[in-house]
C-alpha cells in the first residue's frame, strides 16, 4: 500500500475548499492509496521544474498537485486548486532537500529566479545597510542556506523585504533568515531552529526506517520533515486528517515546540511564552500526553493536573485532551479542571459538605466594600479597597495589622502612611467577618485555605494530590492560586510543574514574579515566536495595538512582540465605524452574512467578541431575524448551533475562522468602571489601562483568517495606533 504524505499548508487551504469537493478529494485519494497501480492516476507535466511533481483528477473543474517519486511507493499531496492554478503552480515549483536538516522543501524556481534582477536594482546605489552584513556566508551555508538563496539574502536590507519574499522562499530557509533578521545569532539559529528541527528529522526517520517504511530519498526527506508533513498509511488516517483538518497540531509540531513538549524530563519547573497563536497550549497538551505515557503502569488515575483560569477554558482544554490522548489508560491518569473548582473541591471534602456559598459577582463585592467604607467614614473607594485587599494583603497572605504596616505596597500608586494602613486594615476586618458571618467565601479565599488544608495533609504525611501540575494561561493566576498549585504537588522534584503562558494576555490584573513564589524557572524558560493561527495581518494589526507598552514577564525581565510573526499570509483586518448602534448591527450582519454565504464559512467557525453580555444579546437577536443561527456562550451549558458571541473575557482560549469584535466604542473600550480614577491611584489607573488594552488584543487574536473591528459613535482611543499603520 502506498504512503501518503499530506503537507500541513493543504489542511488549512482544503478546510477552505467547498464541501462537495472535500467530499470528492477523499474520494480520490481513497481510490489512489487501494490502487495496485497508484501512478496510472497520476499525470506527467511537460515543461515542469520538476518532473516528480505531477496533478490527479479530482472532478471537471480540480485537480490535486503530487510530489511522486521516481521509485517506490511514498507520494506526498500537496495543493488541490482549480484546473489551470493547479498546473500553473506544478509548473513552476521544485522540491529539494535542506543542506541542514535534509528534509524536504518546496520552493517557486520561477519567481525565484525572476527576483535577482529586481532586487539587484533595487540595491544598486549600495546606501542602504544589507540586512545580513553581520553575518558570513559560512555561517549562512551552515545553516541551511543553499546557493540560489545566498545572494538573494544578501541584497536585503529591510525585514518588510524579507517578509514580502516569504510566500516564495523555501519555509525552513525563511525561519533561519528571520531568527538572523531580528538579532539572534548564528548559534542561536543553529540551536532554536536548525538542530532542533534536524534532530526532530532524524527521529522521525529512524522510526519510519524501524517501521518498515520505504527509504528512498524522497521518502527520508519525507520523513525527516514531519513538522511540516504527516504521513499517513490508510484511508482512516486520512480521514481522521481530512474531517478535523484545524485540528492539525495534534500531528504538526514545530521542531521548537518539539523539543520543549518531549524532553525527557525537566529538573524542576518549566515555562514556555508566546504570543497568541504560537502554540503554547498545544505545548502543554503534548506535554501532559508524554508524561501520562511516561508514568509506571501502576500510577494512579488523576496523577497529572492540567489546569487553567476559567471553566470555559477547562473545557476546551478537556476536549483537545482527548483529541491527542487516545488510549483511555493514558487519558485516565490526567485530570482537567480549572482553578477555582479545584480549590472549592478541597475546601467542600474538608468541610464535608457539597456546597459553598462563593461570592462570584464582582458587583456584589463592589457594593459591599462601598457600604464599609461609608460606614467607616474612609475616604477610600469600594474599588481602591478590593484592589488592596487582593493585590497586596491576599496576594503576601498577610493575616494580621502589624504584618500589613510592613508588606511591601511596589505597584501600587498611592503611598499610605501607618494611619492610613490601619484605617484600610479596619475595613479588610469588617469585610472578611461580614464574610464569615454568613459562611460566604470568595475565590480568593477558598484558594488560599485550600492552600492550608493540603499542606497540613502532607505534613501529616499524606501525599501530595498530583505528580504533575501543568499550568495553562499562566499569566493570569493570582498568587493565592500559585500557593494552591505548590501545595498541590511537591516542589522541587523533576517535572513538578509546567507552564505556558503569555504576559501580553493578562488580563485579570494579576501580577507575580514567580521568583517571589519560590519557583525557579531559570535555564527552563522557552519562547515561541511563530503564529500557527492567524494570518500575518491579523497578527500585525493586533500587535500594533500594544506598540511601546512594556510588559513585565513574571521572572523579573520585559516581554516583546517585535520578534513575533506568522506563519501564512491573508486579507487585512476591515474598521467599520457607525453613527449609530442599530447602523453597526446592521453592518456586522451583512458581514456575517458574507463569511458564512460566499466564503462558505460554517456558522459555528465565526466568533462575535464583545465588551459586555447585553451587547451581545443584542447582535444574537439581530442574527436571528436575519435567519443567521447564532448562540451566546454561557447561556447554557452546551452551546447551540450557529455564530458564537462573547464577552472578550470569554472568548480567551477560544479560536474562529472569522471574528468580529464588535462595540469597540468611546466609554465602552476600555470599560470606564473599570479603571480606577487616575486622581485615585495613578499607578493602579495605567495598570488598568493596559488590561483593557490586553483584552482587545486578546479579542483580535482570536481569528485565524478574518477580522472585522467595529463601533457606533466615536471609535475607542485604543485603535488610533492600529488604525494609523493601515
Amino acid at each position: 500500500m502506498p504512503t501518503l504524505g499530506l503537507h500541513k499548508d493543504f489542511l488549512r487551504e482544503f478546510a477552505q475548499l467547498e464541501k462537495k469537493v472535500r467530499t470528492k478529494v477523499a474520494d480520490a485519494f481513497d481510490k489512489f492509496e487501494h490502487s495496485s497501480a497508484t501512478g496510472q492516476h497520476l499525470e506527467k507535466l511537460s515543461h515542469g521544474r520538476d518532473p516528480r511533481l505531477k496533478t490527479i483528477r479530482i472532478d471537471r473543474f480540480y485537480r490535486g498537485v503530487v510530489l511522486a517519486p521516481d521509485g517506490g511507493d511514498s507520494f506526498l499531496l500537496l495543493k488541490v486548486l482549480p484546473h489551470d492554478d493547479a498546473i500553473d503552480w506544478a509548473l513552476k515549483h521544485r522540491a529539494s532537500v535542506n543542506t541542514a536538516t535534509e528534509g524536504i522543501e518546496l520552493r517557486n524556481d520561477i519567481a525565484l529566479e525572476q527576483l535577482g534582477p529586481g532586487l539587484a536594482k533595487v540595491g544598486a546605489d549600495g546606501t542602504a545597510r544589507p540586512l545580513f552584513g553581520h553575518v558570513s556566508d559560512a555561517d549562512l551555508t551552515r545553516l541551511g542556506i543553499d546557493a540560489q538563496i545566498l545572494p538573494i539574502a544578501r541584497r536585503l536590507d529591510t525585514e518588510d523585504m524579507l517578509d514580502a519574499l516569504r510566500p516564495i522562499l523555501p519555509e525552513h530557509q525563511y525561519d533561519v533568515l528571520f531568527g538572523l533578521a531580528v538579532g539572534m545569532s548564528a548559534d542561536e539559529v543553529w540551536r532554536e531552529i536548525v538542530q532542533t528541527q534536524l534532530a526532530a528529522g532524524l527521529e522521525s526517520a529512524a522510526d519510519a526506517a524501524g517501521a518498515g517504511a520505504p527509504q528512498d530519498d524522497l521518502a527520508a526527506a519525507m520523513s525527516r520533515a514531519q513538522d511540516r508533513i504527516a504521513l499517513v498509511s490508510g484511508p482512516a488516517e486520512l480521514m481522521d486528517l481530512l474531517e478535523r483538518p484545524f485540528d492539525a497540531w495534534r500531528i504538526f509540531l514545530h521542531p521548537s515546540q518539539h523539543r520543549i513538549a518531549y524532553r525527557p524530563s525537566y529538573n524542576g519547573p518549566a515555562r514556555v511564552t508566546g504570543g497568541p497563536g504560537t502554540g503554547k497550549t498545544v505545548v502543554a497538551l503534548h506535554r501532559a500526553a508524554h508524561l501520562a505515557a511516561a508514568l509506571p503502569d501502576d500510577a494512579p488515575d488523576d496523577a497529572i493536573l492540567l489546569t487553567t483560569f476559567t471553566r470555559d477554558l477547562a473545557a476546551e482544554l478537556r476536549r483537545s485532551l482527548h483529541l491527542l490522548v487516545t488510549d483511555p489508560e493514558q487519558r485516565r491518569r490526567i485530570r482537567v479542571v480549572n482553578i477555582d473548582a479545584l480549590a472549592s473541591e478541597v475546601l467542600r471534602g474538608d468541610r464535608n459538605t457539597d456546597r459553598l456559598s462563593i461570592l462570584t459577582d464582582q458587583r456584589d463585592v463592589t457594593a459591599r466594600w462601598g457600604r464599609i467604607a461609608r460606614r467607616l467614614e474612609l475616604d477610600r473607594t469600594a474599588a481602591f479597597l478590593d484592589q488592596e485587599w487582593r493585590h497586596v494583603i491576599l496576594a503576601q497572605g498577610i493575616g494580621t495589622a502589624e504584618e500589613y504596616l510592613k508588606a511591601s505596597r511596589a505597584g501600587r500608586g498611592t503611598a499610605l502612611g501607618p494611619l492610613k494602613r490601619a484605617q484600610v486594615w479596619r475595613a479588610v476586618t469588617a469585610f472578611t467577618e461580614e464574610l464569615r458571618s454568613t459562611d460566604t467565601w470568595t475565590f480568593h479565599q477558598v484558594c488560599d485555605e485550600a492552600a492550608r488544608i493540603l499542606d497540613r495533609r502532607s505534613a501529616g504525611g499524606e501525599p501530595r494530590l498530583f505528580r504533575h501540575v501543568l499550568v495553562d494561561e499562566a499569566q493570569d493566576l493570582h498568587p493565592g492560586q500559585w500557593r494552591l498549585l505548590r501545595a498541590a504537588t511537591e516542589i522541587g522534584r523533576p517535572d513538578d510543574l509546567f507552564l505556558a503562558g503569555d504576559p501580553h494576555q493578562r488580563i485579570y490584573g494579576n501580577k507575580v514574579s514567580l521568583r517571589s513564589m519560590g519557583i525557579s524557572v531559570t535555564g527552563r524558560s522557552h519562547r515561541l515566536r511563530i503564529n500557527y493561527r492567524s494570518t500575518h495581518e491579523i497578527v500585525a494589526w493586533s500587535a500594533a495595538l500594544l506598540t511601546g507598552e512594556a510588559v513585565d514577564d513574571m521572572d523579573g525581565g520585559d516581554d516583546r512582540l517585535s520578534d513575533y510573526r506568522s506563519a501564512f499570509h491573508g486579507s487585512r483586518p476591515v474598521l467599520s465605524g457607525h453613527p449609530t448602534k442599530a447602523g453597526e448591527l446592521d453592518a456586522l450582519v451583512r458581514q456575517i452574512r458574507t463569511w458564512t454565504d460566499d466564503s462558505a464559512v460554517p456558522a459555528e467557525e465565526v466568533g462575535v467578541a464583545v465588551r459586555f453580555v447585553q451587547f451581545g444579546k443584542d447582535i444574537a437577536a439581530a442574527l436571528v431575524r436575519a435567519g443567521i443561527p447564532a448562540t451566546v456562550l454561557g447561556s447554557s451549558s452546551v452551546p447551540a448551533a450557529g455564530v458564537r458571541i462573547g464577552t472578550m473575557h470569554r472568548l480567551k482560549g477560544l479560536e474562529f475562522r472569522c471574528v468580529a469584535v464588535a462595540g469597540v466604542s468611546e466609554g465602552t473600550v476600555p470599560m470606564r468602571n473599570a479603571l480606577t480614577p487616575a486622581e485615585v491611584d495613578a499607578q493602579q489607573h495605567q495598570e488598568d489601562l493596559l488590561g483593557e488594552l490586553s483584552l482587545l488584543f486578546v479579542a483580535c487574536t482570536r481569528a485565524r483568517e478574518a477580522l472585522h473591528v467595529s463601533w457606533h459613535g466615536e471609535a475607542s482611543p485604543f485603535l488610533a495606533p492600529a488604525a494609523a499603520g493601515g
